[in-house]
């Protein structure tokens, strides 16, 4: 149900520093603002407790990029939209899996609105970006009061639907390195519709020498109270060739790693049976992607 917005000061900062000095400010009843998607929702809906004052972050200039590509890492800035994301070229042809990502989110108006780390600072355990940058290896930046340090990005979620950041502080970059030569990646996403939340999504990167798995990543999202890496299933898979044996039995141990619930869109035994299914198909596409 929506309701009536309650007052709140808008404040707009000019520059990072501003920004920061207005979050003191405010304290615990400030949020920052970038696409507002989620936040003025809840806000409308009383989900949170209403904020006093919101810092928006739109008008401090050079906070809209996405930078690197061709063989390098990506940086990408706070004020990115998905739809960016979605439609940069860089992104596409060097992170295609993240492209992947992006473009199953199937409203347009969602994308042009959310921005890419705000859908991060949600920290929704059923967000389909978040479990391609585990498997990326990506890292946020913060800044706040003391300085500026980076967090991994596995580092930066708290159960449930909560982030690290304290009220004086938000994100100022997302860092992704370069994909290791003879790697390949997916991404995998069961929902009732398109424009549904996830029930259950994977993703999965392997690295491949002489038709040997180096290295593993796997990340699971809606199955835990936040996206998680499927460790031991990681493990399994080092160090071997990746046949359809041994890439049936990762999905089993997925399954067995993860943490589901029952809920509206699906009983906590069915997202189980779905993880072994969805972790087999994105092992399978990135083994196939890695030659």
């Amino acid at each position: 149900m929506h309701r009536t917005l309650r007052p709140f000061e808008l404040l707009e900062p000019e520059s990072i520093p501003e920004a920061l000095q207005y979050l003191s400010k405010c304290g615990a009843k400030g949020k920052v603002l970038a696409g507002g998607l989620d936040l003025i929702q809840k806000m409308r809906r009383w989900q949170i407790k209403q904020p006093a004052c919101l810092v928006s972050i739109r008008r401090i200039p050079g906070l809209n990029y996405i930078r690197g590509g061709n063989g390098r890492g990506l940086r990408i800035g706070p004020m990115t939209s998905i739809r960016a994301l979605e439609l940069s070229p860089e992104v596409k042809e060097g992170f295609p899996v993240l492209w992947e990502a992006a473009h199953q989110i199937a409203s347009i108006q969602v994308k042009t609105m959310g921005t890419v780390i705000g859908n991060l600072c949600v920290a929704t355990p059923a967000s389909d970006i978040a479990p391609v940058l585990y498997i990326l290896g990506a890292k946020l930046r913060i800044a706040g009061p003391d300085g500026k340090k980076t967090v991994a990005i596995e580092d930066f979620f708290i159960p449930v639907c909560q982030n690290i950041l304290e009220p004086d502080q938000f994100v100022t970059e997302l860092t992704i390195p370069a994909i290791p030569a003879g790697s390949g990646a997916a991404f995998m996403k069961l929902a009732h519709t398109k424009a549904c939340i996830a029930r259950v999504n994977a993703a999965a990167m392997v690295t491949m020498a002489d038709g040997v798995c180096k290295q593993a990543r796997i990340a699971l999202g809606a199955v835990a109270p936040t996206v998680i890496r499927a460790s031991k299933t990681e493990k399994l898979l080092r160090g071997k060739k990746l046949d359809k044996a041994l890439i049936a039995e990762a999905g089993e141990l997925a399954a067995k790693e993860s943490k589901p619930i029952s809920d509206l869109r699906g009983s906590a035994w069915y997202r189980k049976e779905m993880v072994a299914v969805l972790v087999r198909r994105a092992l399978e596409l990135a083994a196939e992607r890695a030659k």
